[in-house]
């Protein structure tokens, strides 16, 4: 088994909690579920369902925020955007709108329409989404190749940070949950693709395209 994050050969063995065996790689420093034990499409839908993003709710795009400003401080006006993995009630999109930039939508489950996969842009958000992918190498590369030269991938994450926690990590008891990466994760697949990486806040990461 390779790293699912980096391609990097023998990861090795870091935790089991309730029968679940997670791996950690010495290279680019990824937590991970074993990709066997993966939850189903189904089970993975049933658990998005219970998540309540209403994007009229302020606490909400206050939490949005944190991603949404450091990225408008960069975009030029009317900048097109994508907002992948944006879930049933995509309240950045519109909060980047009311901004004057254009958004298009993908998620697998609420907005699987491929057409956006087509175009290409200035910015791609991918908030609370990166956690949740089953082949992140293949995703990351994807998302770099939607990127125009000199455009943004804005991603927010929950950076795991202490291994004595992992077991009783909220972030962990996400049974939808399968990669966890650290500031350092990000930072290796940017600079494995050519971007810089920018981190300005906690849990938020801003990787830029070479222009």
């Amino acid at each position: 088994m390779d790293c699912p994050v980096c391609r990097a050969a023998q990861p090795e063995p870091f935790l089991q909690v309730n029968s679940h065996d997670y791996w950690r790689c010495p290279r680019c420093a990824a937590r991970f579920l074993d990709p066997r034990q993966h939850p189903s499409p189904d089970v993975e839908l049933s658990e998005y369902r219970k998540h309540h993003n209403n994007p009229a709710d302020v606490g909400y795009q206050r939490f949005l925020s944190r991603l949404a400003e450091p990225l408008l401080e960069r975009l030029a006006p009317a900048s097109q955007g994508l907002d992948y993995g944006c879930g049933p009630g995509p309240a950045l999109a519109e909060m980047l709108r009311e901004k004057g930039h254009r958004v298009a939508l993908y998620d697998p489950f609420f907005q699987p329409n491929p057409a956006p996969l087509l175009a290409r842009y200035d910015f791609i958000t991918c908030t609370e989404t990166a956690e949740h992918f089953h082949h992140p190498a293949e995703e990351f590369d994807r998302l770099g190749a939607l990127l125009r030269p000199g455009g943004w991938l804005a991603l927010m994450t929950c950076f795991q940070t202490d291994d004595s926690r992992f077991a009783h990590w909220h972030y962990r008891r996400d049974p939808t949950h399968v990669v966890f990466y650290r500031e350092e994760t990000l930072r290796y697949l940017a600079a494995e693709r050519g971007f810089s990486c920018l981190i300005p806040t906690k849990d938020v990461a801003l990787l830029l395209r070479p222009g």
